[in-house]
Order: C-alpha cells, then sequence, then structure tokens
C-alpha cells in the first residue's frame, strides 16, 4: 500500500486532520512528531513541518527515509503578492523556487546550487488532484469552503483557485516594498512562504512527488499583521482538513 506523508506548516493546521486518522501510532524523531495511521483508508504519515526551510527539510527527509512515504502533500498558509490574489484564496504551485538563494556570480541569482535549476516542478498528478479536490469544494460551498459567517468575519466574500509559482524563504514578507521587489525579480509568483521550496529541493533530489497547497491568509504588506493566530485556527485549519480529505478521496 502506498504510505503517503501530509505535512502542515503550522501545527494547528494538521490538528483536524490528526483527529480524523485511525489506528494512529506516534513517533518521536528529531524533535519532531509523527501520526502514522489511516485517513480514509489510505496509510498517511502526518507531521508539522515546523518553520524556515531548513526545518522543513529535516521533516521531509525523515518523512522518506524513516517512514518511506511514497508522495508527500504540504499545506499551509502563505502571503499573496500577485494581482488579483486575496485572503482566502487558494493557490496550487505550479513550480517552487528560493527568493532567498544568491550565489552570484557563481551561478545565476535563485539557482539551487548543484541542481542548477531555479524552479522545481510539482508532480502533476498531485496537483491535478489539489486543483480537482479544491474547487469541489469551492462549489459546493457556493463560492467558501468554510461556514459563511466565519468566512465573514475574514471578509472572504468567495475563494478563488489559483495555479502558480510559489516562491519561500527565511524571510517574513511583510512590506510593499519587499513584495513588489521580489514580484519585479520573480513575476510569476502567486506567493510567498517559509518552506514549499525547501520540501521541494527534498523530494527533488529522493525523486518523490510532491505537491504544494497555500491558503492567502495575508497580502505579504504592511497590513500583514492581523490576528494570523485566530485565521489559523478558524480558517486554515478547516481549508486544510476539507482539502487533504477530498484528495484523499479521490486517490
Amino acid at each position: 500500500m502506498k504510505t503517503i506523508g501530509i505535512l502542515g506548516a503550522m501545527a494547528q493546521e494538521i490538528d483536524e486532520v490528526k483527529k480524523l486518522m485511525t489506528d494512529v501510532k506516534t513517533h518521536e524523531i528529531g524533535g519532531r512528531t509523527f501520526f502514522e495511521g489511516f485517513l480514509e483508508g489510505k496509510k498517511c504519515v502526518v507531521a508539522f513541518s515546523k518553520w524556515g526551510k531548513v526545518a522543513a527539510t529535516m521533516t521531509s527527509v525523515i518523512l522518506i527515509t524513516v517512514f518511506k512515504v511514497d508522495e508527500i502533500v504540504f499545506i499551509g498558509t502563505a502571503g499573496g503578492i500577485a494581482p488579483g490574489i486575496k485572503v482566502g484564496d487558494v493557490v496550487v504551485a505550479n513550480r517552487l523556487v528560493q527568493h532567498d538563494v544568491d550565489s552570484r556570480p557563481m551561478q545565476k541569482q535563485f539557482e539551487i546550487p548543484q541542481l542548477n535549476k531555479i524552479y522545481i516542478e510539482t508532480d502533476s498528478r498531485l496537483r491535478d488532484l489539489a486543483m480537482q479536490a479544491t474547487q469541489s469544494l469551492i462549489e459546493r460551498g457556493n463560492g467558501v469552503i468554510i461556514d459563511k459567517e466565519k468566512a465573514a468575519e475574514f471578509s472572504i466574500t468567495n475563494t478563488t483557485l489559483h495555479r502558480g509559482d510559489v516562491a519561500s524563504g527565511d524571510k517574513f514578507i511583510n512590506s510593499v516594498e519587499q513584495r513588489d521587489t521580489l514580484l519585479s525579480l520573480l513575476p510569476d509568483v502567486k506567493c510567498v512562504e517559509m518552506e514549499g521550496a525547501a520540501v521541494a529541493q527534498a523530494c527533488c533530489e529522493f525523486d518523490i512527488p510532491f505537491a504544494v497547497i497555500r491558503i492567502i491568509s495575508d497580502s505579504a504588506d504592511n497590513n500583514a499583521h492581523f490576528d494570523f493566530g485566530n485565521f489559523i485556527k478558524e480558517v486554515a485549519n478547516a481549508y486544510s482538513t476539507e482539502i487533504i480529505i477530498e484528495m484523499l478521496k479521490r486517490y
């Protein structure tokens, strides 16, 4: 049976997913807790990636080498930077790029040393599953994935599904200047976060199919300081659970 690794960028984003698991065994490895069990009849290992690229890489490598997962689905929040991206939208990654990698003049800006590439592409099958699952949830919810009253608290009037590039770096982007500079250098990027491209590189080097799904929590500008904890608890947690379960139903 195939084993699916599921990573959440925030511990709270996988709380409900863990509650739905059956036959659960917990494992403490490298300061991390891994939950091994079944979801929708599929064998899964669920974990909190921890923040930042190094932490996310370590968690991914443990999933791959210790638990022998066959593929990884990573889900979490991100700051939207592309025009038309708003809070409550979902971005399914097409490619991942590390926006803080710069070894010029030895290599091009953003190029990953040794891999000699700037972008790492997600697995087409998992990407399509994520797109189908999210779109189905949006349609069933008449425009929103979560309860409409809860959505209204965060001014989420409708959820739009996007497919595009995602940029990762060990820096929280929270100003218009930072956002605009990044977008000028990487114009195809839809959103920014701190882990996805690290997971992508680990999966690429181990030849493991992967997908990255991001829920937009802010616009990566001077307003990116609202009650983030409440958004995670009330919105991202629900989004993550619904999307992951809907994906597993379609495996």
